[in-house]
């Protein structure tokens, strides 16, 4: 079987502003950039609740952590957020809550739901996230996309840029070094680069 598509600069750029055009933009937004700016895996992005990303000073926390409960592989882990992805995590909760003070949302029951509900107001499961991003990529106008190609992306742009594959692994989630290469795609500009350091 065919490994999902990596996204290219244009091909993100492309599917966020499909996003944009949406009604649960700031939803969707927030659901790919966690594939491909956090590395998280579709599952654990469905299995995600408010309180795993809102701390009680209502801030966006720098880690998300992971239970056994909510990885594929039945094994705790850390998700790592840069500045960025918790920029756009604190505009989708504000306009999900409709309020710039987020700390009013931590006294409620809102803490224990899940980050990503679907318009029924249930949470996402595995299976209907990756639907979900399956239309979103095909409406998008991207073929031989997947909820894979988000974290496929993820690791093949810090390969890119010379992260070392330990460092890669730990971001993953992987223990194995096999498994985080196989989501590695090498491009053309990972080719030239490497010749001109000769």
């Amino acid at each position: 079987m065919a490994q999902a598509r990596v996204l290219t600069d244009k091909d993100l750029k492309r599917v966020l502003n499909y996003i944009a055009t949406r009604r649960h933009a700031a939803r969707d937004r927030a659901m790919l950039l966690l594939t491909t700016n956090a590395g998280m895996r579709i599952g654990e992005v469905a299995a995600t609740n408010v309180c795993d990303v809102l701390a009680l000073d209502g801030t966006i926390k720098d880690e998300i952590r992971l239970s056994a409960d909510q990885t594929k592989g039945k094994h705790a882990r850390t998700v790592v957020l840069s500045e960025r992805m918790q920029k756009e995590l604190l505009v989708y909760l504000q306009q999900r809550f409709g309020t710039d003070k987020l700390v009013a949302v931590t006294y409620t029951d809102h803490m224990q739901k899940p980050l990503f509900s679907t318009q029924k107001r249930a949470g996402f499961n595995a299976n209907t996230a990756c639907y979900h991003f399956h239309m979103l990529y095909k409406e998008a106008g991207l073929y031989g996309c997947s909820s894979h190609s988000g974290r496929r992306s993820f690791l093949t742009h810090l390969s890119q840029k010379a992260v070392p594959l330990k460092v890669m692994m730990e971001l993953a989630g992987h223990r194995q070094a096999q498994t985080t290469m196989r989501y590695i795609s090498v491009t053309t500009d990972m080719k030239k680069a490497a010749v001109e350091l000769l």
